[in-house]
């Protein structure tokens, strides 16, 4: 009867073998609807980038194939952007960090975008937003210390396109930095 089972394709093994396989396939991707394995995987990753796509399949459940399209779909897709070390800053002697509001001059498109091309290309300026309330943009500025922060502003910031004043405060402390995004918020409610 073995033989017989097995000839007519109805081999419990052989089926458990191909909805694995279906499984780990996974369905065409459409759209940007993220599923569990793939919230596994930005999880994963957010906590660590280094693993191998060998470990990030073992951590989520899948097996290596699989994994490596998610993660290739998820970096396509734009959900993951880049991966970076995370350096300390004061071990690399940047112990000053800066809070800058700069006022523009005038808001108008052109004044705009020509003042944030000038902050994208200052490597000092590590964040720039364009914010809303009192003033422009709202910059996290890393310096040496005090003195080079003060040159930076004089001789950089404040000569800069369509600046017309600009409000500092510093950091005492760091309490969270860098830290992972919040994805509960996409997990399917029960």
């Amino acid at each position: 009867m073995g033989a017989t089972t097995r000839q007519s394709g109805k081999d419990p093994r052989q089926a458990i073998a191909a909805a694995k396989r279906a499984a780990d396939a996974g369905e065409e991707r459409s759209g940007d609807q993220l599923d569990r394995y793939d919230l596994a995987i930005l999880v994963a990753l957010q906590a660590d980038a280094r693993l191998t796509n060998a470990e990030l399949a073992q951590r989520i459940g899948l097996s290596a194939a699989p994994t490596w399209r998610r993660v290739r779909w998820l970096e396509e897709q734009g959900f993951i952007t880049g991966y970076r070390a995370e350096i300390d800053r004061r071990r690399i002697g940047l112990g000053v960090l800066a809070f800058v509001k700069v006022d523009a001059d005038r808001n108008n498109a052109a004044a705009t975008r020509e003042l944030e091309a000038a902050l994208r290309a200052l490597p000092e300026v590590i964040s720039c937003h364009y914010i809303s309330g009192a003033g422009t943009f709202e910059l996290q500025v890393v310096a040496t210390d005090l003195d080079a922060f003060s040159r930076f502003t004089l001789e950089t910031l404040l000569v800069l396109p369509n600046v017309g004043d600009v409000h500092t405060s510093f950091s005492l402390g760091e309490v969270k930095t860098a830290g992972a995004l919040p994805l509960g918020h996409l997990r399917p409610s029960r």
